[in-house]
């Protein structure tokens, strides 16, 4: 039995809005005396709501673009802003989520999602009342119960994604987080994304993914990075008939 998610709600952001800009950002690495440059002179930015993949072969960048937009590292050069204020660190605008779904096993389903929200400034009959919200929009209310260990590993992630979102970060961060997935589990989630994203007004949800399907489905803009470049950055469509996509993907250098 397939769990039946909530409806998608018709609220939309008022207008678009520039929330995440990258600025001549480069990372260079120093090993065993010598430099390595792993990201050099990237540059977007994201508006509010905008869903985006980061796409490139093994290598090429996309996690140590992702840590820094994480706080995790730090920039050599260039500058990350949310809101136009520079990133210095880990904050509670943005989250994680993992290819590891990273739930606490002596928690239920609800325990698990109510995880962040422990601490915080509000009821306790509040805080339950949006923990069983978020389990309609990620469809296992009927699993509230239920410990990691007896539910499938596409729920499991499901439960992780809706443990990071109901605290309404600013912005998502998606590492390969579909990549165990069943094709099916992956449609559900990619669906639970936008039905989040657009519910709650996350502000950007920005994804590192292989996978066409997810990219597909989520992204409305691409961005291709080859060996610390950005080469491509189009809407989905128009990216992925770019023969640099192609090339990129088939392991041969693109073409300038």
């Amino acid at each position: 039995m397939r769990p039946q998610m909530a409806p998608l709600s018709k609220i939309r952001p008022e207008m678009p809005k520039t929330i995440l800009r990258i600025k001549n950002l480069r990372k260079v690495f120093r090993n065993n005396g010598s430099f390595l440059t792993v990201l050099d002179e990237i540059n977007f930015t994201v508006r509010r709501g905008e869903m985006i993949c980061l796409l490139g072969r093994s290598g090429c960048g996309k996690s140590t673009l992702l840590k820094i937009l994480a706080g995790f590292l730090f920039p050599s050069s260039g500058a990350v802003l949310i809101n136009d204020k520079p990133v210095t660190g880990p904050g509670p605008d943005r989250c994680v989520v993992f290819q590891e779904d990273t739930l606490f096993p002596w928690l239920t389903v609800k325990e698990n999602i109510a995880f962040g929200l422990k601490g915080r400034t509000r009821e306790k009959d509040g805080m339950w009342e949006e923990v069983e919200h978020f389990l309609s929009l990620v469809g296992l209310s009927e699993f509230r119960d239920y410990l990691p260990q007896d539910i499938s590993g596409g729920m499991r992630q499901r439960v992780a994604l809706a443990r990071v979102l109901i605290l309404k970060p600013k912005l998502l961060l998606m590492d390969e987080a579909m990549a165990c997935m069943h094709p099916n589990d992956i449609d559900d989630m990619v669906g639970f994304i936008k039905r989040v994203a657009e519910e709650k007004n996350i502000a950007i949800v920005a994804m590192v993914e292989h996978i066409m399907r997810a990219v597909i489905g989520l992204a409305e803009k691409v961005i291709v990075l080859h060996q610390g470049s950005k080469i491509v950055d189009a809407p989905t469509k128009e990216a992925l008939e770019d023969p640099k996509v192609v090339e990129v993907y088939l392991g041969h250098a693109p073409e300038d």
